[in-house]
């Protein structure tokens, strides 16, 4: 095993465009660290990096303490999973799963055989070692592919979107395969995914790029709880949070369907700005129904209209239309086409009571403590709170 270390990497191609741009990035030992973003933001590319797939155009990448710019792959002593498996369809599942270990020679057949066997009952695949990829199911192969990394006995995994392929119930089953197999080999491992349901059950910690650049290194709590931006709090939650337009007016932050009383911490974050935007995840809200008699005084209780619900068994979703200016709207608008966000911009999504029966308009509480304020230009979030959680 081995500590992964970046330091200022870029990575520019012929036009000149920063696929990635300065990213420094350290992997701990025995570490699951997550790329995550959209696509096209340098995720892939910074892994193929580390692997020396991709020449770096400027900057240090340090595995084991060793400088590695100039080593070839095979040099690295590294495993990498593809997205595609690239297994050789004329092999059976013992000669894929063995053929790096042909491939760099110098090992007897028995200690082939015997790490193969290992590998094969790690990933329960005993029984399909005479089989061929063909005959195999998606997550049959993908297991395969992880067994070969494993027979090499490399000092990290690198994993690019292995389970893109697979369909919804598989890949939740091979999450916690690939979990369970990191944690019993203690290896570092990074995983690059640009579906953030991965990203937050995976990672020790998670690094959020956007158009090349690192915008937050975190636990997968703090991320979703403190994001440091407007992006990572777009991207970060299934649901989005709710980004609304906010301003403040007196001693009260006005949003479309409320206003609550300014914080007593607000004001010296938010310097001398009067317009904001609210993020507010869609389970900060409660039914003002259900909240406890103790608490209601902690928030405020308001009325909405809502347009459709969600029913999802053992969660359900109001949509609230709200009206707001049109400078924030168009803000917000070209943020959600980056985040690819089914949300729109005049619209809340409200998590509420499974049980309740809401349809046409629902009386809503909230506590105003868990409300994110971002600058509308930059996107910073000025009352995050530095977290001990990473």
């Amino acid at each position: 095993m081995a500590e992964i270390t970046m330091k200022n990497i870029v990575k520019k191609y012929g036009d000149g465009f920063p696929a990635v741009n300065d990213v420094s990035l350290d992997v701990a030992d025995g570490e699951f660290m997550i790329l995550v973003g959209p696509s096209g933001c340098g995720k892939s590319t910074l892994l193929r990096m580390i692997v020396g797939l991709e020449d770096i155009t400027s900057g240090d990448m340090v595995i084991g303490g060793t400088r590695v710019n100039d080593k070839a792959p095979r040099d690295r002593n590294l495993s990498m999973v593809f997205q595609n498996y690239a297994l050789y369809p004329h092999l059976s599942v013992f000669e894929n799963i063995a053929f790096p270990l042909r491939l760099r020679g110098g090992l007897p057949e028995e200690e082939i055989r015997k790490r193969v066997q290992e590998a094969a009952e790690t990933l329960e695949l005993t029984e399909h070692l005479d089989r061929k990829p063909a005959n195999l199911s998606g997550g049959q192969r993908q297991r395969v592919a992880m067994g070969r990394a494993i027979v090499r006995q490399a000092d990290a995994f690198l994993f690019d979107e292995p389970l893109s392929n697979l369909d919804a119930k598989l890949r939740g089953q091979m999450r916690m395969e690939i979990l369970r197999l990191q944690r019993r080999l203690g290896i570092t491992t990074v995983y690059v995914t640009h579906d953030q349901t991965e990203a937050m059950t995976l990672g020790d910690r998670v690094a959020v790029l956007r158009r090349g650049i690192l915008q937050q290194v975190a636990s997968p709590r703090e991320l979703y709880e403190q994001p440091v931006n407007l992006f990572v709090a777009g991207f970060i939650g299934s649901p989005p949070m709710n980004m609304v337009p906010a301003s403040v007016e007196g001693d009260e932050l006005k949003m479309p369907f409320t206003s609550v009383p300014m914080r007593d911490e607000w004001p010296a974050a938010i310097g001398d700005r009067t317009v904001l935007i609210a993020g507010i995840r869609p389970g900060s809200f409660e039914e003002a129904s259900m909240v406890d008699s103790d608490k209601v005084d902690q928030g405020v209780t308001f009325d909405v209209s809502v347009d459709v619900t969600e029913w999802l068994g053992n969660e359900q979703y109001a949509f609230v239309p709200y009206d707001a200016p049109e400078d924030i709207t168009a803000t917000l608008a070209e943020l959600q086409t980056e985040l690819d966000s089914e949300q729109t911009r005049t619209q809340m999504i409200v998590a509420v009571d499974p049980m309740s029966r809401v349809k046409d308009s629902a009386t809503l509480w909230l506590d105003s403590s868990r409300i994110h304020l971002f600058d509308p230009e930059s996107g910073e979030n000025l009352t995050r709170v530095e977290s001990s959680d990473s």
